[in-house]
């Protein structure tokens, strides 16, 4: 497995490329904005996109599931809580926190808590982890976690934005995510890597 990381838009959201080494078959996971840019590290990396995924439906994680998907041809997958906010400006937060407000084609396939993504030899569960927004979700395979805005190094999503709940983060986190092994390395919608183990002991918010 490897995975190539584009950081994108004003509020610097990670896009993930993940993909097999042999078959080339790929995930993307959250292309938040610059779906040009995204796509050109696709075909540098001769890659064969089979899902595009949002971990949510925040504006900095759907900017680019348009121009992804019609270039790629591969379905838009998220929960379908957070399928309201797609074609809405004001409801997935572009409105109000960006100078060009985001609208993305609704989703080709819903994704629920226990399925499984299958692409090449590779294989996530979807764990759903509302709190920061309803439909929140997180990808859990191969010693691996992608986060979304669910859990940061050394910090947690926000909950004060429409749909947010702080009981129900930190549910989420207790009950999906501090129950995986130490040593699954998160990566999140923003910042750094991290691992569940360190966030065990460093997280302020989880002590």
């Amino acid at each position: 497995m490897k995975i190539s990381i584009v950081t994108v838009g004003p509020i610097q959201a990670n896009c993930y490329l993940v993909y097999d080494e042999q078959t080339k078959e790929t995930l993307v996971v959250d292309p938040g904005a610059e779906g040009a840019r995204i796509h050109k590290e696709i075909e540098s990396l001769e890659l064969k996109v089979k899902y595009i995924v949002n971990t949510h439906g925040h504006h900095d994680h759907i900017g680019g599931n348009q121009y992804l998907r019609e270039a790629t041809g591969a379905p838009l997958c998220l929960h379908k809580a957070d399928s309201f906010m797609l074609s809405f400006p004001k409801k997935n937060l572009s409105f109000f926190f960006v100078e060009q407000q985001v609208s993305s084609p609704e989703p080709d396939q819903y994704l629920e808590d226990g399925d499984i993504l299958e692409f090449g030899d590779l294989s996530f569960k979807v764990l759903h982890t509302p709190g920061h927004s309803p439909g929140g979700i997180c990808l859990v395979g191969h010693g691996v976690c992608f986060s979304g805005d669910t859990l940061f190094a050394q910090s947690i999503g926000r909950t004060d934005l429409p749909g947010g709940s702080t009981e129900e983060l930190f549910n989420s986190i207790r009950t999906k995510l501090l129950v995986l092994a130490d040593e699954t390395v998160v990566y999140p919608g923003h910042g750094q890597q991290t691992t569940i183990g360190y966030e065990k002991k460093a997280n302020p918010y989880l002590s």
